[in-house]
């Protein structure tokens, strides 16, 4: 008798096992524990990610509840856009609720497969999407070069810079941005091609792309002009010096001699494979 009497004085929350409280956290927490109402949670959970409310949990949260809606890709890319407002040792969390990456990078190829074989948006030219608890339409075209993006993204967690400028292309080839070509920027830097980074860098700086104009995007621009110019050789004292020229064959000896003593890899690279196959499909 006294643990039923007990139950029954409990408070609401504890019966229900949501937080006390009136914050959007607490709301998105009631709606999906209480109504019964995922959709609405997630709306919730957005709004206490913008306010920040308890932004460990609500990104965790949300990401759960994606998942469970089969919104698996669109949690990958909220806890990738804003982990960043988590705490530190949120982070390992936030993996697990979201999978590895190399998890990640299987399910984008699979979704890219799907936009390939015509098997996605059910045959249909736009699907809708949410972002932030808003509904827009997204175009095919729109979708392949976001999942590239995304891809993109999970082979530089790798550090496989090879790869995700292979998917930053094609991904810029469909639908070129600011940020994709930042990131771009970012894969040529770590393979030390100085110049094709300056031609690619010119075109956010010169607000020739979508995005360019974004505060955040100026600032990376700046950060990445400035990254250059300080991993950029300076050759000028190698043409002042008697009998010695770039014709010379100075640098393709020096290069030959790197190759033979470092290990060969290949360069021919699967997502290359599976996107190259499709390239009519994807063109602009």
């Amino acid at each position: 008798m006294e643990s039923g009497w007990k139950k029954e004085k409990d408070p609401f929350h504890v019966i229900h096992k949501v937080p006390s409280g009136d914050g959007f956290y607490v709301r998105a927490k009631h709606a999906q524990l209480v109504k019964k109402d995922p959709e609405a949670a997630i709306v919730w959970f957005w709004k206490a990610i913008n306010g920040g409310d308890r932004v460990d949990s609500a990104l965790k949260d949300m990401a759960v509840v994606m998942k469970q809606l089969d919104r698996t890709e669109e949690a990958i890319e909220a806890v990738k856009s804003f982990r960043g407002l988590c705490s530190r040792h949120a982070q390992e969390s936030l993996d697990n609720k979201c999978g590895k990456v190399d998890e990640q990078i299987v399910l984008l190829k699979h979704k890219l497969k799907l936009i390939y074989l015509g098997e996605a948006f059910n045959g249909k030219p736009t699907k809708t999407a949410r972002s932030h608890g808003k509904k827009f339409q997204v175009s095919i075209k729109q979708e392949s070069s976001r999942i590239l993006g995304n891809l993109g993204w999970a082979y530089m967690q790798k550090s496989n810079y090879m790869a995700a400028e292979v998917v930053y292309r094609k991904a810029q080839m469909i639908e070129p941005d600011a940020n994709k070509a930042l990131n771009l920027c970012h894969c040529l830097i770590k393979q030390a091609r100085y110049d094709e980074v300056d031609l690619v860098l010119q075109e956010v700086l010169q607000y020739k792309l979508p995005g360019c104009d974004d505060m955040k995007s100026r600032n990376r621009a700046d950060e990445l002009l400035f990254e250059l110019e300080a991993n950029r050789p300076t050759s000028t004292f190698l043409s002042n010096l008697p009998g010695l020229s770039v014709e010379d064959g100075f640098v393709e000896s020096l290069e030959r001699e790197m190759n033979e003593r470092a290990p060969t890899r290949s360069r021919r690279l699967p997502i290359f494979e599976e996107i190259s196959q499709y390239r009519n499909q994807l063109a602009c």
